[in-house]
């Protein structure tokens, strides 16, 4: 019996090892989880910021009391935004919506300046019409007197690609007609 004590005593010394490795091992699981999580979230935030369309924006007075109001979209590569004149039924068209100023008249909708694309999507069932890279809104708008004012509003659009599509958050803006 005495000779089994010491066989015992360093199979408990092995198996007390062999549990603390184990539970570093759990220790270094949880860790390496944590770390790939936060690095997940890292590269998707990375990810998501590629997708926003950058908005511009510029006033040019064309005459005495007419100006030319210029919104500027750069849409990242592979996305495309959608001209205003694509259809409802299928993506969601890009709609400017100009809060009411006493002092301007918005002379006609936004005309749209860069390089369409009209597409059929067998997705949506009908042809699309959308701009890739660039694309300028341009809103003639005359004031009313000499006086300095602005032109604020809201921009809502949606880009897409071949593989998925994603809403834009809506877009306040102001410009100033001086």
């Amino acid at each position: 019996m005495a000779s089994l004590y010491p066989v015992i005593r360093t199979a408990i010394k092995m198996r007390l090892h062999l549990l603390s490795r184990i539970d570093n091992i759990g220790k270094t699981k949880t860790a390496m989880k944590s770390i790939l999580t936060i690095l997940g979230l890292f590269i998707g935030s990375l990810a998501f910021g590629q997708d926003e369309v950058k908005w511009s924006y510029a006033a040019k007075k064309i005459s005495d009391g007419t100006y030319e109001v210029q919104i500027t979209a750069n849409v990242p590569s592979p996305w495309h935004l959608y001209s205003q004149s694509s259809p409802d039924d299928a993506a969601t068209p890009t709609k400017f919506v100009f809060k009411k100023n006493p002092l301007l008249t918005l002379q006609g909708p936004p005309k749209e300046n860069g390089k369409m694309v009209s597409k059929y999507e067998a997705s949506f069932k009908t042809t699309v019409k959308y701009y890739e890279d660039k694309v300028s809104f341009v809103q003639l708008v005359k004031v009313k007197g000499k006086v300095k004012t602005t032109l604020s509003g809201s921009i809502d659009y949606m880009i897409c690609n071949d593989t998925e599509c994603k809403p834009g958050e809506p877009v306040e803006f102001t410009v100033a007609l001086n």
